[in-house]
This record gives C-alpha cells, structure tokens and sequence, in this order.
C-alpha cells in the first residue's frame, strides 16, 4: 500500500496555488494529533503507527509548503516519475542563468549588501512570475512539457534564493 496523496491528509484538492498560513494550521492541528509522545503509554505498534503518521505528515507538507516541490509532486501525481537531475535544453534560460551567477559572485566580491537586496527582489519577482505561469498550465496533458521546464527553472532559483540568503547571511556578520 503507497502512502497517501500529500494533498489528501490535509483534505485539501491537488491544486498548486494554496494559503500557505492555512497550510501551516492545519498542519499544527493535525501534528499534534499524530504526535509520537502522545502515544507514548500505547503499544509498540500503535507508537510505531503514530511515528509513521508523523513521518509521512511532516514528509507531506514539506513538499506542499515549497513551490518547487510542490510542482514536482503535482507532476508526479499526473505522469511518471521525474528525473531528479535532467540537462537542460533551455538556451535563454541557461544564458539567464549564467548572468544570474556573475551578477550574484559580482555582488559578493563588492560585499554590496544594498545590490544583493535588490537582486533578491529581482529574484522573487522572476519566482512569482514562474508559480504564475506554472500554475497555469501544470493540469493540462498538453502543456506537459511546458510545465516540467518551468519546474525545472523554480528548482533552479529557488536554489539561488538559497545562496542569496546565504551570502546576506555572511555580509551581515
């Protein structure tokens, strides 16, 4: 037996726009019901149930609460699994992604916290546009395709969110 649709424990819809805030209540709600404490006078296997529920809870809405994980699980529920790693045959975007990584290496050379603000912005402004335009086609057989390449490119800057974060992190002690 698989373990149920991410979507499902929260009895909520397969759908890529969500409330997050209302994501996060419901997941505080339900984790204190299927906390392993709770179980802890209870036999091995109802402690050991609890524990999975827990597990597959948490496994669950991390993947809903980042977008790109979220779109990759969405995909997954309509095809075939997806490579985790895939070349991509995207020139713009590689070209994009190239200037991103000067941009950002630029930014850490000068220690400029100011531009890395920005270029952070920048950068939420690109992630939305690509949550939009995902969220637009990733239910339609035939833009299939069209919404696995946007996938890809959410996973990549949401990977250079991270290192933006990291670099504000350094530059700020």
């Amino acid at each position: 037996m698989g373990s149920p649709c991410h979507f499902a424990l929260f009895d909520l819809q397969p759908s890529f726009r969500l409330d997050l805030d209302d994501l996060a209540a419901r997941y505080r709600e339900l984790a204190r019901g299927v906390h392993p404490d709770r179980f802890a006078d209870a036999s091995e296997r109802e402690q050991r149930l609890a524990l999975e529920r827990s597990a597959s809870l948490n496994e669950a809405y991390q993947t809903l609460r980042h977008a790109p994980q979220r779109a990759r699980y969405l995909l997954t529920l309509s095809g075939p699994e997806l490579p985790l790693e895939v070349t991509v045959q995207d020139p713009g975007f590689l070209m994009q992604q190239m200037h991103w990584r000067e941009e950002l290496e630029e930014l850490q050379d000068s220690a400029d916290l100011s531009g890395v603000a920005a270029f952070k912005r920048r950068l939420k402004v690109a992630q939305d546009e690509l949550n939009e335009s995902f969220a637009g086609c990733w239910d339609d057989p035939a833009r299939r395709e069209e919404a696995e390449r946007l996938m890809r490119r959410m996973q990549f800057l949401d990977k250079l969110a991270h290192e933006v974060r990291q670099l504000e992190e350094r530059l700020d002690d």
